[in-house]
């Protein structure tokens, strides 16, 4: 687009070669035109065509990760290791759920630290 701008204002250039002060101006037309549209694709277009990019291959990789899944199906293979194999996907499946310990509760006694020897 930033082409686009410095062409209309090169040709504005060519018709008024006579009289200078359009010259002037239609040089003056056609950087800020380029100008406008490089600092638009800058700040609009590449961080939208970044976000597009990303989604696209957000949805291929949900599409590598059901054909893998229906192929160790169709293959027989164990579903526990299907699912080994989808979570290295990073992917995953839920996160395993803890056990939510009491407020104030001790320490379970494989984190505890030992107790000193008495002697």
């Amino acid at each position: 687009m930033g082409i686009i701008g410095a062409v209309l204002g090169l040709i504005q250039v060519m018709k008024n070669l006579a009289n200078i002060d359009e010259v002037g101006r239609g040089h003056r037309d056609g950087l800020r035109g380029d100008h406008l549209w490089a600092g638009g694709s800058e700040l609009v277009f590449l961080p939208l065509g970044t976000k597009i990019k990303a989604r696209a291959q957000g949805g291929l990789q949900i599409k590598e990760l059901i054909l893998e899944g229906v192929s160790g199906i169709v293959e027989g293979l164990n579903p526990k290791l299907i699912r080994l194999k989808l979570e290295a996907y990073g992917q995953g499946g839920p996160a395993p759920k803890k056990a939510k310990a009491a407020k104030g509760a001790a320490k379970p006694a494989a984190d505890a630290e030992p107790a000193p020897a008495k002697g």
